[in-house]
């Protein structure tokens, strides 16, 4: 198996006795990101005002047109850009119209759609209906079967769920709910975008799609995107400055907004983050990488560490109930481990420099490019020294 090391020099050198396998979670950057954040300050340094032209004229272009690319969606133009996805949520709802929103979700978001929505149904904005995850293999049915018994305004879910691991299967179903006046999917990509390969060409013109660069993407922070359908939420009332970027020098009146995804756009941020992910999208395109050869290696790893764990070759993780939510396909990029010693293991692993993580009773132990077979074998190993 080729070995990808050499693209993560920087990050591998740091910390040198490290087993970092929480590429899930906080993937290690590659060199290239190194290149792309100099390039964020030299051109913030001799531009000067001048840097926002670069922005928006070449670098947000090149960074849209790589998201398309990935996601085979039509028109670049439809992706806009912020810190965080987090920020994209509280846009999306702010363009529905006043009065209680009923929204179909997940008992598996993640936590911050999680917090923010219950918070929102304390106040009686929102009234949400959760479907379970469990039992996994009825989930994309029964999702789509309470879409079928009521479509809700808003449906709101992640194409794979990050405690579990749990993929999403039935999304040209719900899709089909989907209209500019009633109904709005929304699809968390977070674990999904260049973890395994997704094509969203015949949904595109209706579901909004949510992702970043922090984790399969490799870039790091502030790289959050949003992919935001033609006529659906024309005019969100969480907006700032950005969303109207050409109008800024022009005679200010009517609050106008951009017809393509710069509506959703909010107000000024670090853009280093979308420096950082095209530097990424091309260092994989030069070394002839794409998210299916990734994804296809990984898998490889990931069934040699569950194999591993399964002869006791990780001791007492050989006691935790494997997951297994996906029946074919694509899984996840992590192993799922329940055991209620979850959280009690990944703290006594990360104090000896064996990174995983842990959500309630569940392990996780995530894969990157920078992995290899030595890499499992020595995870393996170090777990059975630590735990027993």
């Amino acid at each position: 198996m080729k070995s990808y090391k050499h693209l993560f020099s920087r990050a591998l050198a740091a910390a040198p006795e490290r087993l970092h396998f929480a590429a899930h979670s906080h993937h290690l950057w590659p060199d290239a990101s190194y290149a792309g954040h100099l390039a964020a300050w030299e051109d913030a340094a001799s531009l000067a005002d001048k840097k926002w032209d670069k922005v928006f004229g070449e670098v947000m272009p090149r960074a849209q047109a790589n998201i398309a690319m990935e996601l085979k969606l039509p028109d670049p133009r439809t992706i806009a850009f912020a810190p965080n996805t987090h920020e994209f949520i509280e846009r999306i709802f702010s363009a529905r119209k006043p009065g209680v929103l009923d929204v179909l979700t997940t008992d598996g978001e993640f936590h911050s759609f999680r917090r923010q929505s219950a918070r929102w149904e304390e106040e009686g904005r929102v009234t949400l209906r959760v479907v379970p995850c469990e039992p996994y293999e009825t989930f994309t049915e029964r999702y789509v079967a309470a879409m079928r018994e009521k479509a809700p305004d808003i449906a709101f879910l992640s194409h794979v769920m990050f405690k579990s691991g749990l993929r999403f299967d039935g999304i040209e179903e719900i899709a089909s709910f989907a209209t500019p006046g009633e109904t709005w999917v929304v699809l968390d990509l977070y674990h999904s975008f260049m973890a395994l390969p997704c094509d969203f060409s015949r949904v595109a013109d209706r579901v909004f799609l949510l992702g970043g660069g922090y984790k399969y993407a490799i870039a790091g922070e502030g790289a959050g995107f949003l992919h935001a359908p033609h006529g659906f939420a024309p005019r969100p009332a969480y907006t700032g400055w950005f969303a109207d970027f050409g109008a800024i020098e022009a005679k200010q009146g009517e609050i106008g907004y951009t017809t393509d995804g710069g509506r959703f756009l909010g107000a000024t941020y670090d853009p280093t983050g979308l420096y950082r992910f095209n530097a990424v999208q091309e260092m994989l395109f030069d070394e002839d990488i794409d998210t299916t050869k990734i994804a296809t290696r990984l898998g490889t790893l990931r069934t040699m560490m569950e194999e591993a764990i399964g002869s006791g070759e990780a001791g007492v993780l050989r006691k935790a109930e494997l997951l297994r939510p996906n029946a074919s396909g694509y899984q996840a990029r992590f192993l799922c481990l329940r055991h209620p010693n979850a959280t009690e293991w990944k703290a006594k692993l990360m104090a000896a420099n064996i990174i995983t993580d842990a959500r309630d009773d569940v392990l996780r132990i995530g894969f990157g490019l920078y992995h290899d077979v030595a890499d499992v074998t020595a995870f393996c190993a170090g777990v059975k020294k630590i735990l027993g």
